[in-house]
């Protein structure tokens, strides 16, 4: 039994059952045992690959639409260039590197990491070495000013409660113990506010996902935006809404019991997309799939004039890159894309309003 499995035991046979939310946020940041406190989870060694991992194309993508998104908005000669869970530096190195191609942009952004892994931050900094970058425990935490920021896959790794549908009311899904182990079972009945909108596309016994603090999130890069310009891109793995059990343990690159080792896989769940244009206090952009938007940047003829230079193993890779990120049956449709913008502003390239 692990450290952090028995003082998981221990809390709940003290307080009681814990929220599903509780229990992710300490699996995946308790200070001593937590997954992302103590290691670097990323790559073929690690136990999850991010887009910017799979090919330097995606970085460089979106970071010369970044870059048009400032030009269009009038250059503003200082803003704040922000990550959100920025793994190990890749995006925002490849997003830096292109930007040179945009005379004035990398001198004029100042460059921030919502950060809170010490592990983590150690390997940015060694990435980013020469870029001066900045580090931050939360968003709000970011300067109050013009702000364009990418956040690719920080969504899903907020903590979630599940609630199942009873009646007029809601269960939540709790974790408790049972026979020395962790379990989840259901709380009694009550009316959730927050739900109340989802009695109308729901049925006994389904199950809908919330993400306490994705709306005071959203709300503080939203705000930014619609106060002093910008825009946020936000790519991550789910849907328009939430409905049905998402929530899931990754090691190894493989699914595993989220409740059997502790703080040794990623959790993750589903991003409900909606929740995050019904928080946000700026406009957005229609929800797209990750391949669509990633061809209308021009992903193909990037990879064609890559490939010209590239023979044997080194294509292959390549080409079976070019697959994951944009492949209906890889990436391309599972991870959505979703643009933030001042209202009436410009959208982001690759993106529609």
């Amino acid at each position: 039994m692990s450290d952090l499995t028995s003082l998981l035991l221990e809390r709940i046979a003290s307080d009681g059952p814990m929220s599903l939310a509780d229990y992710m946020a300490l699996c995946l940041m308790h200070p001593e045992y937590g997954y992302y406190t103590s290691r670097d989870p990323l790559g073929g060694q690690g136990d999850f690959t991010t887009a910017p991992e799979v090919s330097q194309m995606f970085g460089e993508l979106i970071g010369l639409s970044l870059a048009q998104n400032w030009l269009d908005q009038g250059a503003p000669s200082r803003f704040t260039l922000a990550e959100l869970g920025p793994g190990r530096g890749t995006l925002m190195a490849d997003v830096l590197r292109v930007g040179r191609q945009v005379p004035g942009f990398v001198e004029a952004a100042d460059v921030l990491l919502v950060e809170m892994s010490p592990v983590l931050r150690s390997r940015q900094k060694e990435v980013l070495a020469g870029h001066d970058p900045r580090w931050v425990d939360q968003v709000s935490d970011l300067p109050d000013g013009p702000l364009w920021c990418v956040a690719n896959e920080f969504f899903d790794a907020l903590p979630i409660r599940q609630f199942q549908r009873a009646g007029r009311g809601w269960c939540e899904r709790r974790v408790g113990a049972r026979d020395g182990a962790l379990t989840l079972g259901l709380a009694g009945e009550t009316p959730q506010e927050a739900l109340a909108h989802r009695l109308e596309d729901t049925s006994e016994g389904d199950i809908v996902e919330l993400c306490p603090s994705l709306p005071g999130i959203v709300a503080e890069l939203g705000g930014r935006i619609a106060r002093h310009g910008g825009a946020a891109l936000i790519v991550d793995y789910g849907d328009w809404g939430s409905l049905g059990d998402t929530f899931q343990a990754l090691s190894g690159h493989s699914p595993v019991d989220p409740f059997a080792t502790p703080g040794q896989a990623d959790l993750t769940a589903h991003v409900d997309f909606e929740a995050i244009a019904r928080a946000a206090p700026c406009a957005h952009s229609r929800l797209s799939t990750q391949g669509a938007f990633l061809e209308r940047l021009g992903i193909t003829q990037r990879a064609q004039a890559l490939a010209n230079v590239m023979s044997d193993a080194q294509l292959e890779q390549h080409i079976a890159a070019h697959r994951r990120l944009t492949h209906p049956d890889e990436m391309g449709t599972l991870f959505k894309v979703l643009g933030l913008m001042p209202r009436g502003g410009i959208v982001w390239p690759g993106l529609a309003q």
